[in-house]
């Protein structure tokens, strides 16, 4: 699942891929938000990603990737 987090005055959004699902990561965010914490997700190398919730400007949960391999011969 691809994870794009915009961070309040920061030019930078952070992106990156996580193997939590959509309703894993909406109710992380809520969360956070709810009770004014921070945001933790974890991507899909193991690593934790930590925002204060207060920093948050937006999240944006995409789909999953499919990456195609080979080429299209015509």
């Amino acid at each position: 699942m691809e994870v794009r987090i915009g961070v309040q005055n920061v030019a930078r959004e952070l992106v990156f891929e996580s193997a939590q699902n959509a309703e894993e990561i909406t109710a992380a965010v809520s969360a956070a938000l709810g009770e004014g914490t921070v945001l933790q997700l974890k991507d899909e190398k193991g690593r934790t990603v930590v925002v204060p919730a207060a920093s948050l400007g937006y999240v944006d949960i995409g789909a999953s990737e499919v990456r195609k391999v080979g080429f299209g011969l015509s």
